[in-house]
């Protein structure tokens, strides 16, 4: 198998992967997971090798098998079972280092297993608001099943609290949304969520735009669009966070956090 990677890393804070990376167990047929040039890129830029990194809605597990080729440890946690397995058939494969990779049933809003301090780097992907359905019977908890917006953002804060928590200070959170439309008006569902983080104590590091590629219901849409008169929603936010040292002085950030909050 071809482990090998020649990508160029991002130096701007717009995104575009036109082609999704096919290297070693990376798939994209699980619907709604993300690119692995977006991990493999926060991954170099944010950790060292043997750093621990924490993907609490891990999906296939993309970014933990970047974490695995880049010789980082890395825990991946799934509410969703079916998730966890294909994670783990993912990860079946041998590199020429000693990192290791934990993948388990989990809530990201619950992460008790988790000691306070302790990861590296959060690196993760949530739902969007009932864009994607990930399971055929809904799963107690989940967060791509709640219906409302503000039920969704008040379940979603308690995941920032604990991304918190669990963190070591003067470092990152790194998490990718995208917004969403009702009704044919646009749902700001991204700064929502930067806003939970902000409240909570994060400051924001980074607000990368992703260019969105080869959507599937793009077609259908589009027809929609011109029919109803709206634009195609064709990019998503990687908002990146730091956790601040207990000493920092944050005066200089309390404005911009105040506005956003």
């Amino acid at each position: 198998m071809n482990y090998d990677v020649d990508i160029k890393l991002e130096t701007t804070t717009v995104w575009s992967f036109p082609e999704r990376g096919n290297w070693a167990t990376h798939k994209p047929s699980y619907r709604g997971n993300w690119a692995p040039q977006i991990p493999r890129n926060l991954i170099l830029k944010y950790t060292q090798e043997g750093e621990l990194i924490l993907d609490s809605m891990v999906g296939a597990g993309t970014t933990l098998i970047e974490a695995k080729l880049l010789n980082r440890d890395a825990i991946g946690i799934d509410i969703n079972s079916q998730a966890i397995k294909l994670a783990k058939e993912a990860l079946e494969f041998e590199v020429e280092n000693k990192s290791k990779q934990e993948c388990y049933i989990g809530d990201a809003r619950k992460l008790e297993n988790i000691i306070s301090d302790s990861i590296d780097l959060v690196a993760t992907h949530p739902p969007y608001l009932n864009i994607i359905k990930y399971s055929e019977c809904p799963i107690l908890g989940d967060l791509s099943n709640i219906g409302s917006l503000s039920k969704f953002l008040t379940e979603f804060e308690t995941a920032v609290k604990e991304f918190y928590r669990v963190l070591k200070p003067n470092h990152y959170c790194a998490i990718l949304i995208g917004d969403t439309r009702r009704h044919r008006h646009y749902i700001p569902l991204a700064f929502n969520i930067m806003s939970l983080f902000l409240k909570n104590g994060f400051i924001l590091k980074e607000d990368i735009i992703k260019i969105q590629h080869n959507c599937q219901t793009t077609p259908r849409w589009s027809s929609e669009a011109k029919k109803y008169d709206f634009y195609l929603i064709m990019h998503e936010h990687l908002f990146i966070f730091r956790k601040p040292k207990a000493s920092e002085n944050l005066n200089d950030f309390k404005e911009s956090m105040h506005i956003a909050c």
